[in-house]
């Protein structure tokens, strides 16, 4: 079992930097492509950034593609998302996921809680 905790959520201005976390604890996520995902109110899930086991092959939405970065360090068993010059908008819950397999858009199996981002204008 993948367990999945995020961290450094919080509120910030617009333009303002922001980098989240997920570890995992348990068993190590070796293997497991991971994403970020985030929700806001009244509106769907999106896949933001995944980023691939082997070789760290990325994927990012049109939405965040230039201002955010995914990244790992699998030794400490981490994934962090890099955000640059937040906007209003980039305002949700923000959610990290892991799963089996090459395809990185879809499948997700493991979730995190989910951790606030708040963007002020």
């Amino acid at each position: 079992q993948v367990q999945l905790v995020e961290s450094g959520g919080g509120l910030v201005q617009a333009g303002d930097s922001l980098r989240l976390s997920c570890a995992s604890s348990g068993r190590t996520f070796s293997g497991y492509a991971m994403g970020w995902f985030r929700q806001a109110p009244g509106k769907e899930r999106e896949l933001l950034a995944a980023i691939s086991w082997i070789h760290g092959r990325t994927y990012y939405a049109a939405s965040v593609q230039g201002r955010f970065t995914i990244s790992r360090d699998n030794a400490k068993n981490t994934v962090y998302l890099q955000m640059n010059s937040l906007k209003p908008e980039d305002t949700a819950v923000y959610y990290c996921a892991a799963k089996s397999g090459a395809v990185l858009t879809n499948g997700y199996s493991y979730w995190g809680q989910g951790t606030q981002v708040t963007v002020s204008s």
